[in-house]
């Protein structure tokens, strides 16, 4: 680990972003136009204490799990990722067309969009990123591991996820859920993750083999849904989809109406904030 080239890297990151490119507010008293030491700790989960020891070359060593939260916070490149990774004393991981690590150019509007719910996704259906009302409408989609990451694999294992949905609209989407994956073992290339839940499925859902072998394949989202919450009832929603060149992610944007009650189910949700619906 070299802690000098470190505390240097991660201290040229944070003042080379600004305020508004992480979604924050300039504030009337800043001096100085990039981020404070504890706003990149707001932005990647750890104290700020711990973040301003690395910078002062005197912290622990990170874990793996600190590098990628420091790499999506101070928004970086896959190549300053890696960079990151090697001052840190890790292997940087293998660069595949399906990583981890959220798109910078995504994050970016994700930033910025605090008044309706908004998430990152993998072709895989994994939940890379949340904004607080996301998090509020669906639930902290980060606490899932393993295969239960796919939102295609927990379709078809957990009854909790369908709960989201209307029962007159599960039959719709076992069809959506099962051509998403097939979209994304078509795509996948030589990433065997995609493969492996389609087998882990066929051995285990009986409803996934019969919906698997009509061979349905899309990439896509509804253009409106209805999902429901536990506490506020049924929302009607507007799905919008940003995609990246390669089709690896996509940021899906939830919308209401302006001025119907599913717009007001909305404010009341970031009124109330995601921990009451925990």
């Amino acid at each position: 680990m070299d802690r000098a080239e470190l505390a240097d890297f991660l201290r040229s990151r944070r003042e080379a972003l600004t305020p508004a490119e992480v979604g924050l507010s300039t504030g009337p008293r800043r001096r100085t136009s990039g981020l404070r030491r504890e706003e990149v700790s707001a932005l990647t989960g750890m104290s700020t204490d711990y973040y301003a020891r690395l910078e002062q070359q005197r912290g622990p060593q990170p874990s793996e799990q600190m590098v990628i939260a420091l790499a999506r916070g101070l928004r970086l490149t896959l190549d300053e990722r890696d960079h990151l990774y090697r001052l840190t004393g890790h292997n940087p991981p293998r660069r595949t067309r399906r990583t981890g690590h959220v798109s910078p150019a995504l994050m970016r509007v994700l930033d910025r969009l605090d008044d309706t719910p908004a998430l990152v996704l993998t072709d895989l259906g994994e939940t890379l990123a949340q904004n607080r009302l996301a998090v509020a409408l669906l639930g902290d989609h980060s606490k899932h591991t393993g295969m239960a990451r796919s939102g295609y694999y927990r379709w078809f294992t957990d009854p909790t996820e369908r709960a989201a949905y209307p029962p007159e609209d599960h039959e719709h989407q076992l069809q959506v859920q099962a051509a998403g994956l097939r979209a994304a073992v078509s795509q996948g290339g030589a990433d065997p993750r995609a493969r492996e839940i389609v087998a882990e499925l066929l051995a285990t859902s009986s409803e996934f083999a019969s919906v698997w072998e009509k061979h349905e394949v899309a990439q896509r989202f509804d253009d409106h849904k209805t999902l429901v919450h536990p506490q506020v009832g049924a929302i009607e929603l507007d799905c919008q989809a940003l995609f990246t060149e390669d089709q690896s992610q996509a940021l899906l944007v939830l919308t209401a109406t302006p001025g119907s009650a599913s717009a007001e189910k909305l404010r009341l949700l970031g009124v109330i904030g995601s921990q009451q619906f925990a």
